[in-house]
């Protein structure tokens, strides 16, 4: 039977456990991957803000950051962490994520015996640190429940698996990222009024994309970075998704055909034109070609049509959602013979 989450308290037994009502947990290891953000300071600050605690009653926020695969959502998270200066955890969320997976799993050790290891969560939550929910809404509503309790003012949880119940630290900070695509479940209302406030992570502008792949990629030569940042900014004006995250993949690959042989080198534009296609696709070549089919699988400017569309002409008399008025109009202009 679990305890009331206040009789709770969590020893550090060592760097790498600790025990709750005698239960020993087994910590994950924090994320050490170094991280700048460059542009959008706005975001970053808008990030930083939901993690203030104005007051010893006050708790931070944990936001939802949305936006386009690839844009530096995670990239985001763990800048802020870092400017936090607060050891960093992640989570990546899956469909077939489940709550024990989300909280403690119990794994069985050398000696035989059951061994409970922390999630990245949970140990983000036990030594006060930022954990990332990456993908979150690729999750199902039963592993989300199971965190419910976390991000309101109650501010623990419970593992059914372990019988405990684990509260955070104060210093515990999260946010949510979430891709806007249509491999993702629909987050309940009750949970996503625990994930707020919402922040858009948009595509950088030019200046911001070229200092972004010139980051990642200090090595290569400036006429191919320009090439891409100028097929990344044209993608952008057509309201397509390709991301920093595709021009770094491109010029990785092609970097890498230039290099390949010495003794037969590939031209330069060549070898940027083969890596659009094998990373991008061959459609990515015609941009505007690709906007306009975009367009129209989205369905453009069609008025939607009703179940009466589907059986009737819509200058049918018999049409039952013919505007009359239109009739009435015709008459008139026709005149009375």
């Amino acid at each position: 039977m679990m305890k009331d989450h206040s009789e709770a308290q969590p020893m550090m037994t060592d760097n790498r456990h600790v025990e709750i009502d005698g239960v020993s947990l087994k910590l994950a290891q924090p994320h050490s991957a170094p991280a700048q953000w460059i542009g959008q300071q706005e975001i970053l600050m808008q990030l930083l803000a939901c993690w203030i605690v104005v007051d010893d009653n006050d708790l931070p926020l944990t936001p939802r950051l949305i936006g386009s695969p690839g844009v530096g959502k995670t990239q985001l998270a763990i800048a802020a962490a870092n400017q936090q200066q607060l050891p960093l955890f992640i989570y990546q969320c899956t469909a077939d994520t489940r709550p024990e997976d989300l909280l403690i799993t119990p794994v069985l050790s050398r000696g035989g015996e059951i061994e409970y290891h922390a999630s990245p969560l949970v140990s983000a939550m036990l030594l006060g640190g930022v954990c990332v929910l990456d993908e979150g809404n690729r999750m199902n509503e039963k592993s989300w429940a199971s965190v419910a309790p976390l991000f309101d003012s109650r501010r623990y949880v419970e593992s059914i698996v372990a019988g405990i119940t684990i509260p955070a630290n104060r210093d515990f900070r999260a946010a949510v990222t979430m891709n806007q695509d249509e491999s993702t479940f629909e987050i309940p209302d009750y949970i996503l009024s625990r994930l707020q406030p919402t922040l858009k992570v948009g595509f950088p502008n030019k200046q911001d994309e070229m200092a972004i792949l010139q980051y990642h990629l200090p090595f290569a030569e400036p006429e191919m970075l320009a090439m891409t940042v100028e097929f990344l900014q044209r993608s952008h004006e057509l309201k397509l998704d390709f991301s920093p995250r595709d021009g770094i993949n491109l010029l990785r690959y092609a970097l890498k055909r230039l290099t390949q042989d010495p003794t037969h080198p590939i031209g330069r534009d060549a070898a940027w034109r083969e890596a659009l296609e094998k990373c991008l696709g061959e459609d990515a070549a015609d941009l505007e070609s690709l906007a306009q089919r975009k367009s129209r699988t989205l369905g453009g400017d069609a008025v939607p049509l009703g179940l009466a569309d589907l059986f009737f002409d819509a200058d049918d008399p018999l049409h039952p959602d013919r505007d009359v008025d239109d009739d009435d109009d015709d008459d008139d202009e026709r005149g009375d013979y």
